[in-house]
């Protein structure tokens, strides 16, 4: 098929939430933890998009030794330091071994009131811990509570006993989700983030976990707002200080150990006025020198990012973006528009110099199944492309009679 290219103009105010790919494993890595497998084609790789068309003047200087600042609204990362250095990630460790769960109890693998027993291994566990008694075990909603409120170690061996048989198997578990979302430069060997030289992560990827059980988990993320938790009569506060002193941030996981310095994931959500839709940014924060610094360095990011861009959106989910010719079916047109809000994050002031473009697959020849792609939008910020997003059939259009098809037939030979 040909291509045939129409010019959009930014009437509406818009956005696309599209990702260019990670680095390949062993790209500019520092450290010497071994590469960790590539990841398979096809791999997620939100949020991985670069910082195209985003003019970064004015970017805060964050006293840590990693980190990275993400809109997860559309996927595009905003500001970065050292996003792909190798890391002990401590218990932001937690972060992937409560995805795994959340994703086994919404698979009806593990049950929410059930209690799994506590091993030797757990009852021993060193570091931070909710306090489970063996004689008395908690269930599965309990233990992620102490897992992502109170960072509980404990709780951490039990969930990865109960879903992987042990702790190792549990990690080769890790792993395997790990390529599948596209963290192509993590290892794991535990659940809880005690150090192991194999043990490692990078902002980047961290991001892109953070990011995917926000999105496909908002009914277990709200835990991690809770500011405290009472387990077997001893409550513990959270340990993310933000959750305190600023409304929108949400959550999300500290993490400490003397290797890795003080590390925070913290995600806020914000009403963005006059445009009818909230904005959530998300800043990853490793290495900094205190529990307060590690807030103090997130809480300006956060600040950074929702002061200096703008969430611009071009098209909602569904709506008709044109009408196209269709030859060959049982009606003449198809309307076509994206499976997805289209929304673009640009450097503030910028959103009037977005403009997009159609280029579309031509001629259409029926039958065409609805959500079948048949063009691309291209959106640019003056003559940078920064998103791209698939144009696609929003209904089907199926094939026409004989006549039709054949009179359309002898109408293409001469066009």
């Amino acid at each position: 098929m040909a291509l045939r290219r129409t010019r959009l103009t930014p009437a509406v105010a818009l956005a696309v939430a599209l990702l260019a790919a990670a680095p390949q494993a062993g790209a500019q890595q520092k450290g010497k933890a071994p590469a960790a497998a590539p990841a398979p084609s096809g791999a997620a790789t939100s949020p991985t998009a670069a910082t195209q068309g985003l003019s970064l003047q004015g970017a805060p200087q964050i006293a840590a030794k990693s980190w990275l600042l993400v809109d997860v609204t559309t996927g595009q990362l905003l500001a970065a330091s050292e996003p792909d250095m190798r890391v002990e990630p401590a218990s932001l460790t937690k972060l992937m071994t409560a995805y795994l769960v959340f994703n086994a109890v919404k698979e009806k693998k593990l049950a929410l009131d059930a209690r799994p027993p506590v091993s030797p291994v757990a009852w021993k566990a060193i570091g931070s811990r909710m306090f489970v008694d063996p004689a008395k075990p908690a269930t599965i909603e309990e233990l992620l509570r102490g897992l992502i409120i109170q960072s509980g170690n404990d709780a951490a061996i039990i969930l990865a006993e109960a879903l992987g048989g042990s702790e190792q198997g549990f990690a080769t578990q890790m792993n395997r989700e790990a390529q599948r979302l596209g963290m192509r430069n993590s290892s794991f060997t535990n659940a809880s983030g005690l150090p192991d030289a194999q043990h490692y992560s990078t902002a980047r990827d961290l991001a892109i976990l953070a990011s995917r059980l926000i999105e496909e988990h908002p009914d277990f993320y709200k835990m991690y707002s809770e500011r405290e938790y009472t387990y077997n009569n001893i409550k513990q506060p959270n340990r993310n200080r933000l959750l305190f002193i600023d409304p929108s941030v949400d959550g999300v996981k500290t993490g400490h150990t003397d290797a890795a310095g003080y590390c925070l994931i913290a995600s806020s959500r914000r009403e963005q006025p006059g445009q009818g839709f909230s904005r959530r940014l998300l800043s990853v924060v490793l290495g900094t020198a205190s529990e307060s610094a590690r807030a103090i360095e997130s809480q300006k990011l956060l600040n950074y990012g929702f002061a200096n861009f703008d969430v611009v959106r071009l098209y909602q989910k569904d709506q008709p973006a044109a009408s196209y010719q269709v030859w060959k079916g049982a009606t003449k047109e198809v309307k076509a528009g994206f499976a997805n809000s289209v929304l673009v994050t640009v450097a503030r002031g910028s959103g009037d110099r977005v403009k997009g473009e159609i280029e579309r697959m031509q001629p259409l020849v029926a039958p065409i199944d609805k959500g079948q792609r048949i063009g691309t939008l291209r959106v640019r910020l003056d003559d940078k492309v920064i998103a791209e997003q698939p144009l696609i059939a929003l209904e089907p259009v199926a094939q026409g009679g004989w006549f039709g098809r054949a009179w359309d037939t002898i109408r293409l030979w001469f066009k």
